[in-house]
């Protein structure tokens, strides 16, 4: 198939492929006859990802059979990020002041705490001018470390905030700087969370598993920042797999993953990750295969012994938690975690198409709507119907 087919094309050429009828793909896949008709006349254009691993399991081919790489963003990037775009794609302008080493320094501790705090609008107004001094510090050893980590930041940001090419730039420059090979595996953990997000789900696993292989370690000898990197290129590989319908291969890596965890215990972010690491981190995950292989009861089977937790890898499982909330009509519930998540990481939610979707879903089986949903759907940018519409008899 070529990639200059759209989705409706793949799937109508596959569907016939294996000789089922529309109807007959609406069964097994529990998706809509008049959903699929639409794709395959081209009226829709694209899906949710979890709608095509639906088909895509169905069909028993891997998701991406369906998916194509989610196009660049339009350039320039909206803002506040084409500061940062700029920042990362194009050569730095020589600063006013001579810049220091341990000026550098002391920004990249502020860029950290603002990007482990989830304060997205600050962490881009500190790399912005903290990239172009660390360029300007040249190639000594210290300056490519901070520039790695910097950059490496700047695409965990742009990754969010769905500036996919921006990103790769970033990461693309940051793996070139990396002084050793745990920074190198930390900038591809975030390279492989990039691609499943783009809906790349082969490219990230691939990548992932080629990098785990290769930093596998002796765990007698090993540090635990050693043990981390590998468990964090797992978790990744876990994600893409499970993602493109590679449920044994996803399997494997998870249990590995849990491995490495309990080798090392939990592990704030060091210099190295910039994420938290340990057993919590694989329970997430091992929670999030409730919601993608379409089984909301686990999601909240597991949710109670996980709650209390923090970062943004809990913060996205309490999303998983929302949407299994979601899939099982429990509307309300729903609605509370998510008012929850964005008490606590407003600035980090309102950047999730995941808690918009989410949050749309709920909405659309409600008929009244209060002040405090009102309020969580401007934070992530969903339109609602004015109130005095048959959607909303509120007021």
């Amino acid at each position: 198939m070529s990639d200059e087919h759209g989705l409706g094309d793949r799937l109508r050429e596959i569907r016939e492929r294996r000789g089922l009828s529309q109807r007959e793909l609406a069964r097994a896949s529990k998706v809509s006859h008049s959903l699929i008709t639409k794709l395959e006349q081209g009226v829709v254009a694209d899906t949710r990802m979890e709608t095509a691993r639906k088909l895509a399991t169905a069909l028993r081919v891997p998701t991406t059979a369906l998916v194509a790489r989610t196009p660049a963003e339009p350039h320039p990037a909206p803002e506040p990020w084409q500061a940062l775009q700029r920042a990362v794609e194009r050569p730095a302008e020589q600063p006013d002041e001579e810049p220091t080493t341990l000026g550098v320094l002391d920004g990249l501790e502020a860029v950290r705490e603002a990007h482990f705090g989830k304060r997205m609008r600050e962490a881009v107004d500190l790399l912005v001018p903290l990239l172009r001094d660390a360029e300007a510090l040249g190639d000594a050893p210290a300056a490519r470390a901070a520039r790695a980590q910097l950059l490496q930041i700047a695409g965990s940001t742009l990754t969010g905030a769905r500036q996919f090419a921006a990103a790769e730039t970033a990461l693309r420059r940051a793996l070139d700087e990396a002084p050793d090979r745990l920074r190198a595996a930390s900038v591809v953990t975030t390279w492989s969370w990039l691609l499943v997000r783009q809906g790349r789900f082969d490219a990230a696993r691939d990548l992932a598993v080629k990098w785990a292989d290769d930093a596998e370690p002796r765990m007698s000898r090993a540090t635990a920042e050693e043990i981390a990197a590998w468990g964090w290129l797992l978790i990744q590989g876990h994600a893409a797999a499970l993602r493109d319908n590679r449920g044994g291969e996803a399997a494997d890596m998870l249990r590995l993953a849990r491995s490495a965890a309990v080798a090392t215990g939990p592990l704030r972010h060091g210099d190295v990750r910039i994420a938290t690491w340990g057993p919590a981190t694989v329970a997430y995950k091992a929670a999030e295969q409730g919601v993608v292989m379409d089984r909301p009861d686990e999601v909240l089977e597991i949710a109670p012994r996980l709650k209390g937790g923090t970062g943004s890898e809990y913060h996205r499982h309490r999303l998983d938690v929302a949407k299994a909330y979601t899939m099982t009509r429990q509307h309300g519930r729903a609605l509370e975690v998510l008012g929850e998540v964005a008490a606590e990481a407003p600035e980090w939610i309102a950047e999730q198409p995941y808690a918009r979707d989410t949050l749309a879903d709920t909405i659309a089986r409600r008929r009244t709507l209060t002040d405090q949903t009102r309020q969580l759907a401007d934070l992530v940018g969903l339109p609602l119907r004015p109130r005095n519409s048959a959607f909303d008899t509120s007021g």
